[in-house]
């Protein structure tokens, strides 16, 4: 395990510059006095680490060193950048690992592509969770992305509800997977907008800068416009029945999910009773048939008619 320290003390120098030991201990989980061991074996290795004294000091590569270690090409650095999600790394024991992985990512770029690598992965969000429906087209997806790590206004041709599409210029905030679909975050008029990149029928960069306020918290962002969303949408409100292991694949599907007071928490048979909140009655369905057969319809007794007649159909055309 030392070599692997070894070499994320050194990627950590390359990406960062400057930092003191407690800086690096903290970013290691190991103690300073661990981090000043590992940087005399470094120097006695012919790594050039030096040490600046003073307020301001700490420990720092020679200019000019650096370590090649996988080719990667800026696009590919972004994909990989992307995927940070605690539901694929932490979630799975595995947050200190792909830390370190994305060290040696950023680090194995060119100093010219870095910061348009990173900048880039700051622009997308991956929320996990299942899928409300079949992949649809998305056509202009690839225009949008451009436009979006470019940092350039859009053009778009989009759909009011129930209204023709029509033209409007855009500044992108970012991009939001969620649920299989991708969704474009921006700003319009001074207002924030959601767009869902399928019903784009046409996306035209432009040659002009986007405005995008410093520090875009896409998270937050994108939960603001769920909330907002579902304020005005109303919603439907569901009790169902989940096993323990699909309900965070429920909630993520859901608009908000939450166990009930009453509820049969129960640990002997492995299932929850939840109240959920839903966009329309086909959303509900659609979410609950997607965890089949691990979720069960309590309320509505129309919603739960729905998916008896489902499974019927299903069950009669694999007969």
């Amino acid at each position: 395990m030392r070599a692997d320290r070894l070499l994320s003390l050194v990627l950590l120098l390359r990406v960062r510059g400057r930092m003191t030991a407690t800086e690096l201990a903290r970013e290691l989980e190991v103690s300073t006095r661990t981090v000043l061991r590992d940087i005399d074996a470094l120097s006695t290795a012919g790594i050039p680490v030096y040490a600046e004294r003073g307020r301001q000091g700490g420990f720092a590569l020679l200019p000019g060193f650096s370590t090649d270690l996988t080719g990667l090409t800026p696009d590919e650095a972004v994909a990989l950048l992307t995927a940070r999600s605690a539901a694929t790394s932490d979630a799975l024991g595995l947050g200190a690992a792909f830390a370190s992985a994305m060290r040696k990512v950023v680090a194995a770029l060119p100093t010219s592509s870095r910061a348009d690598a990173v900048d880039a992965a700051d622009r997308v969000l991956v929320r996990p969770g299942g899928w409300l429906a079949d992949p649809v087209p998305e056509p202009q997806l690839a225009a949008v992305q451009r436009a979006v790590f470019a940092g350039r206004r859009l053009r778009l041709r989009y759909p009011s509800p129930g209204a023709a599409p029509r033209w409007r210029t855009v500044d992108p905030l970012g991009l939001v997977s969620a649920a299989g679909r991708w969704y474009l975050l921006a700003q319009h008029d001074g207002g924030d907008r959601t767009y869902r990149v399928s019903r784009i029928d046409e996306a035209v960069e432009l040659d002009e800068p986007a405005r995008r306020p410093a520090g875009v918290d896409l998270e937050q962002f994108w939960q603001r416009r769920r909330a907002e969303f579902q304020a005005s949408r109303g919603g439907l409100r569901v009790r169902a029945r989940v096993r323990r292991e699909r309900r965070d694949e429920l909630a993520a599907t859901a608009l908000d999910l939450a166990a009930t007071a009453t509820g049969p928490e129960t640990e002997t048979d492995g299932w929850l009773t939840v109240e959920a909140s839903f966009g329309d009655h086909r959303h509900a369905e659609s979410a609950l048939w997607a965890v089949a057969p691990d979720a069960e319809a309590l309320d509505p007794p129309e919603l739960r008619a729905a998916l008896a007649a489902r499974a019927a159909a299903v069950a009669a055309r694999h007969r």
